[in-house]
């Protein structure tokens, strides 16, 4: 592989945002049969050919009881409401299943997904109302009802529009909560709610029926029924592959290459709340705002840090305005921003961000974060923000990481995968930049598998809705890993 060559390739693939098929947006997409719209026998379609060997939906390379649960109701949901015969045996398959998967939800190690306890009550009583199923234990349901409670009633005015960030997760209105939603308020520019193919197709169905904007981008963004979990995310890529890129040492080589992107990124920054995952996203957050931040300032892009020090709270930075728990990963990228400003150890908001950080590691070694089912993600991040100035907290992050490296020189929590591996080999080889005393051998041996599983699909890792996978962020990391490697 010339990695160069790769690098220029993927640089001029970046567009708006490349990710993998959910079957939980598939299956809103699905519900499009009832206005006769035929991207919604597409995705039926695709729904019976994907269920998963166990009867349940969701990303089929790792099991994670949330991701689980929310797609195999919505898959019901959908095919119930469709009332064909031949769909009978997948639905009993699938009830089967989510009698065993909700036993679970205590063991996901990165919790929920987003928005499951607004989602999954509304889904769960609708299948009930259809016959889709007939569980009769509701416990972990009554466990959900404080966190929807609490979450709706911090709702300015307590409606939901574009401006909130539950306008991505609009669909858990269902039939009887339509109050709760100002449908005038609520698109994006694009015609989408939230980003989220999901919501969308909620509101097409139930809210304002066949409206024609939204429609058309349904039918942009999937096609084949195919959904993905949003689309676009038109800033998160492009900020997360550059990120990669500055690792390298490659970006002065590229630099041509990289002009279009943070154009693109510089324009849709907002002076004082930053910027979120898409340019047409209305609510902007703080993790996406510390990347773009340390990207377009490596860059000699001229902006202000107003936008980050926006985030900062009492003990903690903020992920989202009304945010039920903060975010791992979001302090820490907020924390790599600080320091890129020039910002030293002593200051004030990165000993909070420090503090915040000691207090949340698990067993005093690693990190999970909210938006990745995999704690290799925000830990080797940790380490790649704090190494040659907060060694001691990153000291045991390290050893952790040497010491669960597999026999075949993978890293996976729950598998062996490409992206993990490639995160562990940046913070390995950087950590040996900075004086570390990493083994060359780990190193080499991890090079070998990776150079043998480079190419997608990628398992899905990250946590929306369900679990996606953003395809180029992942090849980014991988060929990142790969250059860096290549220096020892």
């Amino acid at each position: 592989m010339h990695l160069y060559k790769e690098w220029v390739k993927l640089l001029q693939e970046i567009g708006p945002g490349k990710m993998m098929t959910t079957a939980y947006d598939t299956a809103w997409i699905a519900r499009l049969v009832e206005i006769g719209e035929p991207i919604g026998e597409l995705a039926l379609e695709w729904l019976r050919q994907n269920q998963l060997e166990d009867g349940s939906w969701g990303t089929k390379e790792l099991y994670y009881a949330h991701d689980r649960v929310i797609s195999t109701l919505a898959a019901i949901n959908a095919l119930v409401r469709r009332g064909r015969a031949k769909d009978r045996p997948l639905l009993q398959r699938a009830e089967t299943a989510l009698e065993q998967i909700i036993k679970d939800l205590d063991k996901d190690p990165a919790g929920d997904t987003v928005g499951f306890e607004l989602l999954v009550p509304t889904l769960m009583y609708e299948a009930k109302a259809l016959g889709g199923i007939h569980y009769q234990n509701y416990d972990f349901i009554t466990k959900l009802i404080p966190y929807r409670s609490a979450k709706l009633a911090a709702l300015p005015k307590k409606t939901i529009n574009r401006h909130v960030t539950t306008a991505f997760s609009s669909e858990m209105a269902g039939f009887d909560n339509k109050n709760l939603i100002n449908i005038d308020e609520l698109q994006e520019v694009n015609g989408s709610v939230g980003a989220s193919p999901s919501a969308t197709a909620y509101f097409v169905l139930y809210l304002n029926r066949q409206e024609s904007l939204a429609i058309k981008y349904l039918r942009e963004i999937a096609p084949q029924g195919m959904a993905p979990n949003v689309a676009p995310f038109d800033a998160f890529e492009p900020a997360w592959i550059l990120w990669y890129l500055i690792l390298t040492d490659l970006d002065t080589q590229l630099l041509d290459l990289c002009q279009p992107h943070l154009d693109h990124l510089q324009q849709g920054w907002h002076p004082e709340k930053g910027i979120g995952f898409s340019t047409i996203y209305t609510p902007k957050d703080g993790d996406d705002t510390g990347l773009v931040y340390k990207v377009l300032t490596h860059f000699k892009r001229e902006i202000d840090l107003k936008a980050v020090l926006h985030y900062e709270s009492v003990y903690h930075f903020r992920c989202y305005e009304l945010e039920s728990n903060p975010s791992v990963s979001a302090n820490i990228h907020i924390l790599d921003a600080l320091r890129s400003a020039g910002l030293e150890e002593e200051h004030p908001s990165i000993q909070k961000i420090l503090n915040f950080l000691k207090k949340v590691r698990i067993s005093q070694t690693f990190w999970f974060d909210k938006w990745h089912a995999s704690p290799y993600y925000a830990t080797t991040h940790m380490i790649i923000s704090c190494v040659g100035c907060s060694d001691e907290i990153i000291r045991p992050a390290v050893e952790w990481i040497l010491k669960t490296q597999n026999a075949d020189g993978s890293w996976g929590y729950y598998i062996p995968t490409a992206e993990e591996t490639a995160y562990c080999i940046q913070s390995l080889a950087i950590c040996k930049q900075y004086g570390y005393k990493i083994s060359r051998k780990t190193l080499l041996q991890a090079k070998e598998w990776l150079q043998n599983h480079t190419e997608p699909p990628y398992p899905a890792l990250w946590i929306g809705k369900c679990l996606y996978c953003p395809k180029l962020v992942i090849r980014a990391a991988i060929l990142s890993a790969l250059v860096l490697i290549e220096k020892i």
